[in-house]
């Protein structure tokens, strides 16, 4: 018998479909019916993208009647957040780099134009 570690974050939204689940869901809840018919795949394919971001505690499953519905549980993505926080610098100094030369070409373009 093998037992599967449990998924993480990482393993959820390195999909893209998983990805759009995450956003489909983030600001309510649905259906599986609903989710899927939101997808030009099938539905036992986003049963299994349900499976996976449920493992990964991404989403819980509230049963209400004989309906089955997913609610986001978007806590766990801080642990992205998280790892990309070193890399928030670098980023941060290329834009200002960015803007200071669209400000430069913009002050040039009117000085060009007198």
């Amino acid at each position: 018998m093998t037992v599967q570690a449990r998924r993480d974050v990482f393993q959820a939204i390195a999909d893209p479909t998983r990805r759009a689940i995450i956003s489909l869901i983030a600001s309510q809840s649905l259906n599986l019916n609903a989710i899927a018919d939101n997808f030009d795949v099938s539905r036992p394919a986003i049963s299994q993208h349900i499976k996976i971001l449920t493992e990964c505690g991404l989403i819980i499953i509230k049963q209400q009647g004989r309906e089955r519905y997913c609610e986001a549980q978007l806590e766990p993505l801080a642990a992205v957040a998280d790892w990309l926080a070193p890399f928030s610098s670098n980023w941060e100094y290329r834009f200002e780099q960015l803007d200071n030369l669209l400000t430069n070409m913009k002050k040039n373009k009117k000085t060009n134009k007198k």
